[in-house]
């Protein structure tokens, strides 16, 4: 127990800190070193996701969780425990404060929904999506003992949200879902993956500024599993064009509802992302 806590602690500091987090976050850090990445992942030994397929770890030795490394959740199939550094990265920019209200979508087992939780504190509320039951199933046990956060076996992007400060998505959308959008407070923060084909694209983090008013910008390209409800397959491919041609750090601003003008980095139906400042929001 010891070694393991051990363990903990090192892969905190290390996780934050190759996120470009260190010192700066510390509760973060401290949320991945209280959080046993062993009782999200079933029994060992793990199936770990590298670029040419999955490798199985040699033993059960939880010590083997404790890197940078991404791990199946289930004997087979292709549903992981994500890459902790980019979820390092993520929950950072979030920018989480204690008490605040959030909505993971994508949950899985719950390990993130766990960080999460460390995040916010007693005073703030989590409600965890997943939509495969198993896994849902799984993430209420293992987080039943944290008070604040509820599990909900449904889709997170068909569902109405509650009023939300931070929603934090774990599955790759072809656009902005409405009701994502519509569950943010004044302050709020949505982080998700858009992505085009074959599941790649980038994390784009949307606030909300005012009623009407929306910033956007890219943090790091991302590659997720599609997310149930929230794809168009006649956006996949454009998608995939413009996160091959056009520069994501270019992206300021996300407009609802408006026509596109000159600045326009990618428009959708109903929606486009602007390379200027002032996103904004007409009814409809």
């Amino acid at each position: 127990m010891e070694r393991l806590e051990a363990s903990r602690t090192f892969f905190a500091s290390l996780i934050t800190a190759n996120a470009g987090v260190g010192h700066n976050d510390h509760r973060l850090r401290a949320a991945f070193a209280s959080v046993p990445r062993e009782r999200f992942v079933g029994a060992g030994p793990w199936r770990v996701f590298t670029p040419i397929g999955y490798i199985e770890t040699p033993g059960d030795d939880a010590g083997f969780l404790y890197q940078d490394i991404t791990i199946a959740l289930e004997p087979e199939g292709t549903i992981n425990n994500g890459q902790p550094t980019l979820h390092a990265f993520c929950i950072s920019a979030l920018g989480i404060q204690e008490g605040e209200v959030i909505a993971h979508v994508g949950a899985g087992t719950g390990y993130y929904t766990a960080l999460l939780s460390k995040m916010t504190g007693p005073t703030g509320s989590i409600h965890a999506y997943e939509i495969e039951y198993r896994l849902a199933e799984r993430a209420r046990r293992n987080l039943e003992d944290l008070t604040n956060t509820a599990v909900h076996s449904c889709s997170g992007s068909d569902t109405r949200l509650p009023d939300c400060d931070v929603i934090y998505v774990n599955a790759g959308a072809t656009s902005p879902v409405r009701s994502w959008i519509d569950a943010l407070l004044i302050g709020g923060r949505l982080l998700f993956p858009l992505t085009g084909a074959h599941n790649h694209g980038a994390m784009l983090l949307i606030k909300r500024t005012s009623a009407d008013q929306f910033e956007a910008r890219f943090l790091c390209r991302a590659a997720f599993i599609p997310c149930m409800g929230a794809r168009d397959e006649r956006l996949e491919q454009s998608l995939s064009a413009a996160f091959q041609s056009k520069d994501i750090a270019s992206v300021r601003s996300l407009h609802l509802n408006t026509p596109p003008d000159d600045s326009c980095w990618f428009a959708g139906p109903n929606w486009w992302l602007s390379m200027a400042s002032g996103g904004t929001a007409n009814e409809g």
